[in-house]
């Protein structure tokens, strides 16, 4: 196999990267000079080795604690539950938060063999029986999965005397939380919803 030939397969490897997709990326590296080559080589490699999870919240880190678990200019008393790490950014670009974060890990999903139990839920819940948490804000997609996942913590946090809101429809019903923009996000924070399963405050 040639070298050009094991760039593209390993490409194809990546979620979302197709065949032409894969050959498209290559060609544009190809075409890069080797200062930027290897700029590149060097900042997969360093991001591989260097970055790692929160020891309380599960965002992405080159610390023991985030940056954000770690300002405590922040309000203490709230927490926005996420599915991934990469979702905070997201919310983080919309201005309108200043709590805390959560990173789940996933979602439920039996199709893909995904329980509760390979979630960050039990983390979540010694969060808020450790600290003087006033509000669970479920920020999960707005697909099946994402959904059934916020129904599933606030069910788990029913009886905890936290309020558990769950983010407005500003997000349409089966958007990765991901892809969408700030200003949707900020709408979907500020107009949430107080769900069945939590407490009302």
């Amino acid at each position: 196999m040639t070298a050009l030939a094991r760039l593209i397969l390993n490409l194809k490897g990546l979620p979302g990267i197709g065949e032409k997709s894969a050959q498209r990326i290559a060609r544009c590296i190809l075409r890069l000079d080797s200062d930027d080559a290897f700029a590149l080589t060097e900042a997969i490699v360093q991001a591989r080795t260097l970055t790692r999870t929160c020891k309380r919240c599960g965002n992405l880190t080159e610390d023991e604690v985030c940056s954000v678990c770690a300002d405590s200019a922040r309000m203490q008393n709230e927490i926005c539950v996420v599915q991934e790490a990469f979702d905070i950014a997201v919310i983080e670009r919309a201005g309108v938060y200043k709590g805390l974060y959560h990173v789940l890990g996933g979602a439920l999903s039996p199709l893909e063999d995904i329980s509760a139990d390979e979630l960050n839920i039990a983390g979540l819940l010694e969060r808020v029986r450790a600290g003087n948490i006033k509000e669970v804000i479920l920020a999960t997609s707005a697909t099946t999965e994402g959904e059934t996942t916020a129904l599933y913590v606030a069910a788990q946090l029913k009886g905890s005397g936290v309020r558990v809101s769950r983010i407005a429809r500003g997000i349409p019903v089966g958007a990765d939380l991901g892809l969408t923009d700030e200003v949707t996000i900020g709408k979907a924070i500020r107009g949430r919803e107080i769900l069945e399963g939590g407490e009302q405050g």
